[in-house]
């Protein structure tokens, strides 16, 4: 499994025209094949009356890369979303450019940089994150301990940490980049004088959202 993917945040979309068509880009976070056909299939029939619906997926098991020009010339319209998504490094994710056309031709470029910037403004509109490879860590103490815990967990900015639960004692919930986690555990355990309990849990992908410029 990869440390880190980057993908979108939610399924979004967004317009634009260009010399009176419209282009209409749906982005969906998905992680199968399956869930990219059957959610390009839901578009298709929502859509049923545009000139094209071109789209154009990566998905990050087995490296699956697939697009469509769905009647546009060839290597105008499915390939520039492609290569758009290849450039931003995203993955897990089907980008679905829809088009109304206007009547006016926008030639072999004009369609280039339509869906190109259409795929690109779905995106943006649907935010970035990245999904870390994480290990799910809790740590368990009294609560005379939690004050001098916390601002030691203060001192680690790669940690995620969930919301804590008290009962006889104080449970911190936390995700740890997985190639961090041992060394984290052992720095714990030194520096509270292994009076902190440590439960490790299952390796995840946690996503953390990436603020853009």
């Amino acid at each position: 499994m990869k440390p880190l993917y980057t993908t979108i945040a939610k399924e979004s979309q967004a317009e634009i025209i260009e010399k009176r068509s419209r282009f209409i880009a749906t982005v969906k976070p998905v992680k199968t094949e399956e869930e990219a056909l059957a959610f390009l299939a839901e578009l298709r029939q929502k859509y049923w009356n545009a000139t094209h619906n071109v789209y154009a997926y990566i998905i990050e098991e087995n490296n699956i890369m697939r697009y469509s020009d769905d009647g546009e010339p060839g290597g105008t319209a499915g390939l520039p979303v492609l290569d758009m998504l290849k450039k931003e490094g995203l993955t897990n994710l089907i980008v679905v450019v829809t088009r109304y056309f206007g009547g006016v031709l926008l030639g072999t470029g004009g369609l280039v940089h339509a869906y190109s910037k259409s795929a690109k403004a779905g995106v943006l509109a649907a935010g970035l994150v990245d999904m870390i490879l994480c290990r799910k860590i809790t740590l368990s103490c009294e609560y005379t301990l939690l004050g001098k815990l916390q601002n030691l967990l203060a001192n680690y900015p790669g940690v995620i940490q969930e919301e804590a639960e008290y009962t006889d004692k104080a449970s911190l919930p936390l995700f740890l980049p997985e190639g961090d986690a041992d060394a984290f555990c052992a720095s714990v355990t030194d520096k509270m004088n292994a009076q902190v309990e440590i439960f490790s849990g299952d390796t995840l992908y946690h996503g953390k959202p990436r603020i853009l410029p």
